[in-house]
């Protein structure tokens, strides 16, 4: 059996055991904005949660289902579309940090903080629509006529 193009953590749970725990883990980082687990767990959580973000930023209507049947519950995927997903829209990825904590007591298992990188607890900031820039062909023209124009010697002219 070759291990290639195999990707994510078994945790030593079946397979849908292993979805419970990740969407779990998702919803409370979400309700919460901050999380303290394993830290192999807390990778695997980044993994699940940063591609929901991005499709929370849309915030339509079909990436809105996508990410309910991603998470557990409606309340969940409502905070993290209108409270959570515009406060990060500078941002184009890179939304969630994971910071190492201490080890566990009992079997020494490195636990880790997972929280968002931005400060949730300011205001969104309004995004701010890009205006065209007025050209300043006036501006150029005006200094092309105010500097003459060298004019250039050629070899058969000095004849």
């Amino acid at each position: 059996m070759h291990r290639h193009g195999y990707t994510g953590r078994k945790f030593h749970r079946e397979r849908d055991q292993r979805g419970a725990l990740i969407k779990s883990l998702a919803e409370a980082l979400i309700i919460s904005e901050s999380i303290e687990t394993t830290l192999p767990k807390a990778k695997e959580l980044v993994r699940y949660v940063e591609p929901l973000i991005t499709k929370a930023k849309k915030a339509d209507l079909h990436n809105r289902r996508l990410i309910l049947a991603s998470l557990q519950t409606l309340s969940s995927t409502h905070k993290l579309v209108d409270e959570i997903a515009p406060k990060l829209k500078g941002r184009s990825s890179g939304h969630l940090r994971i910071k190492r904590t201490v080890l566990r007591r009992g079997d020494s298992a490195q636990m880790a903080r997972v929280s968002f990188v931005d400060d949730l607890s300011k205001p969104a900031v309004p995004a701010q629509k890009e205006t065209p820039k007025k050209a300043k062909p006036a501006a150029t023209a005006k200094k092309s006529a105010a500097k003459p124009k060298a004019t250039t010697k050629t070899a058969g002219a000095s004849k």
